[in-house]
């Protein structure tokens, strides 16, 4: 069973909300929470590896995006 934590009148007016949006407001929206996500991470990494230089965080976000094992040598 699916748990959601939205209350259902809630739902309806975020509903309401994104269905008013321009298509446009709609993909920027998307855009803002990706960039969101990715600060999510980095902040999560760099907490649990204080001691990284930036460069080894930014690879393991791509690592943990788009790769199920370390990354590529090729890959800066």
């Amino acid at each position: 069973m699916l748990h959601f934590d939205t209350h259902p009148a809630a739902e309806r007016v975020q509903t309401e909300i994104l269905q008013r949006m321009s298509g446009e407001q709609r993909i920027l929206l998307s855009l803002e929470m990706s960039r969101l996500a990715r600060d999510f991470a980095r902040e999560g990494i760099q907490r649990e590896h204080p001691d990284w230089p930036e460069v080894k965080v930014k690879r393991e976000m791509y690592r943990l995006a788009f790769f199920p094992a370390p990354l590529p040598s090729w890959i800066p």
